[in-house]
């Protein structure tokens, strides 16, 4: 509030706060995968936006590499924003990065691709004098001699191909590493750099890197990485957001291991994010019951607890056509599809609508591993186990929306997983949209505007038909005052703030009764 002072007879203008300040909802669908990859940055999280921005970072599909499918069936089915975390377990005694080399006198110039796979190994360097610029040498004081042109390509149907002009390896602006740095999606060089420039190369035959390597399986500690150094699933800590979390198998036709998704599971219920758990691949090839196999394993993913709230499993594996095998139709995990119809639902319905039913299709797929019967069915959907079915004119679609935490003998709060995604989303928009609260006066004003805001941002929910009840007043709640708030509390600088809402629980059973009509009978 601005306070004028008052030093001459006239009018004064304030400006007063009217103590509204708007609380965003957060993004309910960003997807975060985790595995393998055929290129790209390892442990740092890059989001990518369509299936072009994955092949053009991490190269797109990848026989050895489960993860590419999943974010390929994502976008398919209506994802729209990904978070790639690529892991890297590399040989023994190697990084598994391909690097050339380049003759500059005695010594020699070391070009490292700028990630690990065996794509580095078709990596090119040229170096040429053609065409130096006098002036850029004048304007930072370099001997002309010194700069050079460096091509860098890559010898791949459609490879990339980047020209430097004008670098040098000497101190100045246009250093070759700190150029590389700045530019290149090839290369990075080597310290310590040449005392001299290096030799021009022949174009027809130019130095080819080598020593790339995809690396070996992953393992638990791979996945576990260090919180501190933020790597192996803690590198998602650098990412703003994620609300699901896919953790695809090491290899086509395998399991994630189940320690690998406990830990997952309780770094997501942490992040107020949603596992999807895959199936494991023997509960499909069960040649007796595939139902019964998945009722039997479920115990041995150790999956439970509160965190099991924030994980959904789904089963069984999906059948699609795979590009890489001349279109043959393959097994492949559900995660990311499913992930996708999740932000298709979304996008269309809202995060209060259960990502089920007969709009859930699954698109871009032939079938399913295992075509479950509705008294299969049956025998999982009471154990919190989502069943994919094919349904007549339908096709293959999500017919179930329980958490881990659903099974009918827990009667758990969060069981149905559109209650459980709403509670989340809520935490993490009044989360992110209270933080001006701290270190304001902790009296009445201050709980005033809290009520005012979050009242208002429940309220859009409420007329957005994210609630139940008639009135705001049947709906939700939002209590912060004396009663919350005591004078103890007040002396520590704490605020209670205290949500209530009555979420939609979807209608997992329809009973249509009937009736004769006996017609008139005297009495």
């Amino acid at each position: 509030m601005t306070t004028s002072t008052l030093s001459y007879p006239g009018v004064y203008i304030e400006e007063l706060p009217s103590g509204a300040r708007t609380i965003t909802g957060v993004a309910t669908s960003v997807t975060a995968f985790v595995g393998r990859a055929l290129r790209g940055p390892v442990g740092e999280p890059v989001t990518v936006n369509g299936f072009g921005d994955f092949e053009r970072v991490f190269g797109g599909l990848w026989i050895a590499g489960p993860m590419s499918y999943a974010v390929r069936d994502f976008f398919r089915n209506g994802g729209h924003q990904a978070t790639i975390v690529r892991l890297f377990h590399g040989p023994p005694g190697s990084d598994g990065t391909a690097a050339v080399e380049l003759a500059a006198g005695e010594e020699r110039l070391v070009l490292a691709a700028v990630s690990p796979g065996t794509w580095s190994n078709e990596l090119t360097a040229e170096v040429d004098r053609e065409g130096i610029d006098r002036e850029v040498a004048e304007r930072y004081g370099m001997d002309e001699a010194a700069l050079f042109n460096l091509t860098l390509g890559e010898r791949l149907p459609g490879g990339r191909r980047e020209r430097i002009r004008n670098v040098t390896v000497g101190p100045g602006p246009r250093r070759l590493d700190h150029v590389l740095a700045a530019s290149s999606r090839l290369a990075r060089a080597a310290a310590p750099l040449p005392a001299a420039p290096p030799s021009n190369t022949d174009p027809e035959n130019p130095p080819r890197a080598a020593g790339g390597d995809d690396g070996a399986a992953l393992t638990l500690a791979d996945y576990e990485g260090s919180r501190d150094a933020k790597s192996g699933i803690y590198g998602l800590e650098k990412a703003s957001l994620f609300n699901l979390l896919c953790i695809p198998p090491e290899t086509r036709g395998g399991d994630t291991d189940p320690a690998v998704f406990q830990l997952a599971m309780g770094y997501a219920a942490e992040q107020r994010a949603l596992l999807i758990v895959d199936p494991p691949a023997a509960w499909g090839h069960d040649p007796i019951s595939p139902a019964a196999a998945a009722r039997d394993g479920l115990a041995e993913l150790g999956l439970n607890g509160p965190a099991a709230r924030n994980a959904a499993l789904y089963f069984p594996r999906i059948v699609a056509a795979d590009p890489l095998r001349e279109g043959q139709a393959g097994s492949f995990v559900p995660c990311g599809a499913v992930a996708g119809v999740i932000a298709r639902t979304d996008a269309e319905r809202g995060v209060w609508k259960a990502p089920a039913g007969t709009d859930a299709a699954l698109n871009g797929i032939q079938g399913l591993e295992t075509d479950l019967t509705d008294a299969e069915n049956g025998l999982l959907n009471p154990l919190g186990v989502n069943c994919l079915r094919r349904l007549p004119a339908a096709g293959p679609v999500i017919w179930g929306a329980r958490t881990l935490r659903g099974a009918d003998r827990l009667a758990d709060e969060y069981k149905y997983l559109p209650v459980r995604r709403l509670a989340l989303y809520i935490e993490e928009s009044l989360y992110r949209g209270t933080q001006w609260v701290v270190f304001e006066e902790n009296d009445e004003p201050l709980w005033a505007q809290i009520r005012l805001n979050v009242g208002a941002f429940l309220n859009t929910l409420f007329r957005q038909g994210a609630f139940q009840g008639a009135s705001p007043r049947e709906a939700y709640f939002v209590q912060c005052d004396r009663d919350t708030t005591t004078q103890d509390d007040v002396d520590r600088g704490v605020v209670n703030i205290v949500v209530g809402f009555a979420p939609l629980k979807p209608a997992e059973f329809v009973v249509i009764k009937i009736q004769q009509i006996a017609g008139q009978i005297e009495a």
